[in-house]
């Protein structure tokens, strides 16, 4: 399987990009699912269907899905809450219920549970040939893709801390015997540790993920107008994706015409001098309606299936 992630400044165009490209790629044969991760949600106004959160066959080949953020938040709450109630049960007398609630208003929330959303599907829809996120715009994408390098960094610390408990805990039972029948028998071995286990568990989920968006795999396009405020948000971005290790493959300037012609081979010089990317400009206006679908002259679709 593959991923193909649009990213780029709110209003360049990659929603109607990414889904020209999945609906290229269903046309020549490869299973295909196209995720609106964008809050605007423009996938299904293309396709002319209604989406959800639940993925939509759409024809042949091709299926649909818009996240929605809102209830992904909501069950990441929800399931982190219930976590850490299993593990500390047994301090459900101090009224810590009212402190794991106030989780819904920490920041990162959003970012987290689209991560999350974004790892389930590239684990689990392994039936697919391609999956095409459209993403939200440059600030959020970066910080979503950014996720898994800084809870990596997150969990080993984490780790360090959490056997600096298991050995005081196992000082402690040393130097006061057995422990008692009618306390909470609390683990001091890393195997027997409910917290230690998680931690190793999300570890391992998170190198994943990582390892695949920066693997081959994975191709990262950057869709950009042939005008000054897409060009500095463009250069921020594709150097957020160098300093993540990130794949960035492929830009695509968009909505190129005669009167920005001459605009638009500066702004790509300036943009794209020292990146070995592939370089597509797509005209404006090239777009045409066919069974309430936008199609794009340019087939999008050899880029990728190779």
């Amino acid at each position: 399987m593959k991923t193909i992630f649009f990213t780029g400044k709110g209003g360049v165009g990659k929603s109607t990009l990414s889904a020209a490209t999945a609906w290229q790629l269903a046309e020549r044969g490869e299973n295909t699912l196209a995720v609106s991760f964008d809050p605007a949600h423009n996938l299904g106004d293309i396709f002319g269907v209604k989406l959800s959160d639940s993925k939509k066959k759409f024809k042949d080949k091709l299926y649909l899905m818009e996240i929605d953020l809102e209830k992904r938040s909501e069950k990441y709450i929800k399931d982190n809450i219930g976590l850490l109630e299993s593990i500390y049960s047994y301090l459900k007398p101090f009224n810590m219920d009212r402190y794991f609630q106030t989780l819904k208003y920490s920041p990162g929330i959003e970012e987290y549970a689209s991560l999350t959303a974004m790892e389930q599907l590239i684990r689990e829809e392994t039936r697919f040939d391609f999956i095409v996120f459209d993403t939200p715009p440059t600030g959020l994408t970066i910080r979503i893709l950014a996720l898994p390098s800084v809870t990596l960094a997150w969990i080993e610390r984490l780790k360090r801390i959490r056997r600096e408990i298991l050995e005081k805990r196992y000082t402690i039972h040393k130097i006061r015997g057995k422990y008692s029948e009618e306390g909470t028998k609390l683990a001091y071995n890393e195997d027997d540790d409910m917290v230690m286990k998680k931690l190793k568990e999300v570890e391992e989920r998170f190198f994943r993920l990582k390892s695949f968006l920066q693997s081959d795999d994975n191709s990262i396009v950057v869709v950009f107008n042939p005008d000054f405020l897409s060009l500095r948000e463009s250069q921020r971005l594709i150097g957020g994706l160098n300093e993540l290790g990130m794949p960035f493959r492929i830009a695509i300037d968009n909505k190129i015409c005669r009167e920005n012609l001459q605009r638009a081979e500066s702004i790509e010089r300036e943009l794209l001098s020292d990146s070995k990317a592939t370089l597509l400009r797509v005209k404006e206006n090239s777009s045409y309606v066919s069974e309430k679908t936008y199609i794009i002259e340019e087939n999008l679709s050899d880029l990728f299936a190779q």
